[in-house]
């Protein structure tokens, strides 16, 4: 945990709240007998602490900026492809509480799973040492980031350009799979050069999925 903690830049009063935001739901119906509750809880208290902080920066620092482009610039930054980044950087997989079964089937590779803990670590760090304590971890590990997921908005573009430079080629999306509740879709699409699968993509919009589809298609067809 001091290596984690060292990575936040932040050291718990209560390491508690740490452990609970890194116990999945799967340790704790494995071990019931101790009392267990899961992250599920601080992952929403962190996904609204997050989205709050997000807001802020984005309306403070883009005053010209409209509502609908505020709308998708907040959701590129807080998108579960951007929070699993997150979690890598932490080498969060690697302090997860998971059931048996999670932690075989590789849990803590999982995307999901990673995202979701990113959130709760933040709703710990905001019950611990409050909104003073939170903001910078969020700016440093998330927000700083804006220019390079706003420029993910632009892989299509830049795809569409490299693939044109011969002639008669020809592009094309195809969402292949979708998961999750209603109000938290994570969407997978399959981008297709000249019929040809180039890259897949993730995200919890269509568009998201198609730019990281372009992104990953982009990085193959120009490596």
């Amino acid at each position: 945990m001091d290596a984690l903690e060292k990575r936040l830049g932040y050291q718990f009063m209560d390491r508690r709240l740490l452990e609970h935001a890194l116990t999945h739901s799967s340790y704790a119906n494995e071990h019931r007998g101790l009392g267990l509750t899961s992250n599920e809880r601080l992952e929403f208290l962190g996904d609204s602490v997050l989205g709050m902080v997000a807001a802020e920066r984005l309306f403070r620092e883009h005053p010209n900026m409209p509502e609908g482009e505020l709308t998708r610039t907040r959701a590129a930054l807080v998108c579960e492809t951007a929070l699993h980044q997150v979690a890598l950087s932490l080498d969060l997989g690697r302090y997860l509480r998971l059931g048996r079964g999670e932690d075989a089937g590789g849990g803590r590779e999982r995307p999901s799973i990673l995202a979701d803990a990113t959130e709760a670590v933040l709703a710990a760090v905001y019950l611990d040492g409050g909104m003073e304590a939170v903001r910078p971890i969020i700016e440093a590990l998330i927000l700083d980031r804006e220019g390079e997921q706003s420029s993910g908005r632009d892989y299509k573009t830049a795809l569409q350009e490299l693939v044109q430079r011969t002639p008669g080629s020809a592009i094309m999306y195809r969402l292949v799979g979708e998961s999750g509740p209603d109000h938290c879709r994570v969407f997978v699409t399959e981008v297709s050069v000249d019929g040809i699968p180039a890259g897949q993509g993730r995200g919890r919009t269509k568009k998201e999925a198609e730019q990281q589809a372009a992104k990953a298609a982009l990085e193959k067809l120009s490596g």
